[in-house]
């Protein structure tokens, strides 16, 4: 009885998670646009799903991922092996990536939009190999304890010093691809072998130390990205038009029928256990093989693994049931709109309603407020998080229309977030530069970038390769300002308190 009950609360959880996405979409649907949209009883039910998917998920997290990676942080810190723990956090940085859906979907949008210069399949492996290198990286930080506002500022200085020399075509690009490669699986995985780790050294705060292997994750890809711009757009050829035209033909191919739709099901059951079985290899790999011991209550975790992959795929269902075609349909009606005011309140609101829904997110703010002891709220962190990605998408769709270069706003944000640094309480900051790979995933990335790449090809004088990438950049800058900005004002205040 006592799980059926987590359940539910889980579950009524989700759908309070669900309700600003519902009011956003139905206010615009009716007030702006005052069209009833098509198929209303499909996406009411593909919303019921994703919610039971999204209380699927966090229950599998709980039971599950959380408690195997801490385990492994805690066998890796005994072992004493620095080469064995590094190349584990490589892999799994590398196997999580390769597979996941979001940059898969980005590599496919800038393959077609960049003529096939861009190869999709080395773009993810490209992007896969910097991501293990960052997640390596991250653990190396964490064992020798040195502060990580130096690795990331420096590689913001990096990225500044590299985009004066990228061709434009790959500037929006290399900066969406920092926000696309920390999945939802592999957020609370990391975070909780972070923190293990953290918690396992002697001197290690597991607040401070613990967070920030996602920042890396969502750093380093856009350094790798802009050398490879710089190498395709030196040697490589364009594609003939006529065969990407035939590439997105047969890649928009419709499902008709009920024996196609659970083909198309279940294909995508067995898509959701692909993506994790790459992570479950390594993980169990390393267990038996290198650490050489039984993964303590097994069953409880394979219960945990198995709630985690019938949740995510209830997720996948239900969003391209109910929020997908519902959300790109609305960002080529708007962007069709005479009044840019709607486009911009579309996109800051759409960024704040799915932002609190997006699970990568929920999974990461769980674990702040657990290491916290509570100090931290999850609501509030991941209210002033999902106010960042808004006011950051708000800002992307206004560079969009106004065509404005994306490089003058994306190093005036890190010049912002360098300052802030060294203002805001230590504790505060890795949770910060995390914030900004975690808001950009399962929910977030289709719809922002359905809406980046309208504007862009519905405008005129716009380029969708140039103009219609880069939202996810802004989606995953912004949260980082307000997140440091929280901290500071909280630092303030509870100074102020002690003081009177």
């Amino acid at each position: 009885m006592e799980p059926l009950r987590l359940f539910t609360r889980q579950l009524k959880s989700s759908f309070r998670d669900l309700l600003p996405i519902i009011v956003v979409i139905a206010f615009f649907q009716a007030v702006i646009l005052q069209q009833i949209p098509e198929g209303l009883g499909s996406i009411a039910l593909g919303l019921f799903i994703v919610a039971v998917g999204l209380a699927l998920f966090i229950q599998g997290l709980e039971v599950g991922i959380f408690p195997v990676g801490e385990n492994l942080a805690h066998e890796f810190s005994a072992k004493g092996s620095v080469f064995w723990l590094l190349l584990f956090a490589f892999l799994m940085g590398f196997s999580t990536t390769i597979a996941e859906p979001a940059l898969i979907a980005i590599a496919q949008k800038a393959s077609l939009t960049s003529e096939g210069r861009i190869d999709a399949f080395v773009l993810r492996i490209w992007v896969a190999f910097s991501v293990g290198f960052a997640i390596a990286l991250g653990a190396f930080r964490i064992l020798t304890g040195h502060p990580i506002a130096y690795y990331i500022i420096a590689g913001y200085v990096m990225v500044v010093a590299l985009t004066p020399f990228v061709p434009v075509e790959i500037v929006g690009l290399a900066y969406d691809s920092g926000g696309v490669t920390t999945s939802t699986v592999t957020v609370p995985l990391v975070a909780a072998l972070g923190v293990g780790l953290a918690a396992s050294i002697r001197g290690r705060n597991p607040v401070i130390d613990g967070f920030g292997l996602i920042a890396f994750a969502s750093l380093t890809p856009m350094i790798f990205v802009q050398l490879y711009g710089l190498y395709v757009y030196s040697f490589a050829e364009a594609t003939s038009l006529e065969s990407l035209s035939g590439m997105a033909a047969a890649a928009s191919h419709q499902v008709h029928g009920a024996a196609e739709i659970i083909q198309k099901l279940f294909h995508e059951l067995l898509s959701v256990v692909t993506d994790i079985l790459p992570i479950l290899v390594v993980i169990f790999f390393f267990q038996y093989a290198i650490i050489k011991k039984a993964v303590p209550n097994l069953p409880k975790i394979s219960l945990g693994i198995a709630l985690v992959i019938l949740g995510l795929y209830a997720f996948i269902v239900g969003l391209e049931m109910g929020l997908f075609p519902i959300g790109e349909s609305m960002a080529r009606q708007l962007s069709e709109q005479n009044n840019v005011l709607y486009i911009y309140l579309f996109a800051f609101l759409i960024g704040f309603s799915t932002t609190m829904a997006e699970p990568a997110l929920l999974a990461i703010a769980m674990k702040v407020e657990e290491i916290s002891g509570g100090t931290i709220k999850q609501k509030i962190l991941r209210s002033v998080v999902a106010i960042g990605v808004a006011l950051g998408i708000a800002l992307g769709a206004y560079r969009i229309i106004s065509g404005d270069p994306i490089h003058y706003y994306i190093i005036a944000g890190y010049i912002v977030v360098i300052i802030l640094t060294f203002l805001a309480p230590k504790y505060i900051v890795p949770i910060a530069y995390d914030s900004g790979g975690v808001t950009t995933s399962t929910v977030t990335v289709p719809l922002v970038a359905a809406l980046g790449l309208g504007l862009a090809t519905n405008i005129e004088g716009r380029s969708p390769l140039i103009d219609g990438f880069g939202l996810i950049a802004f989606a995953s800058l912004f949260p980082m300002i307000t997140v440091l900005g929280y901290g500071i004002v909280s630092n303030l205040s509870q100074h102020n308190k002690e003081q009177t």
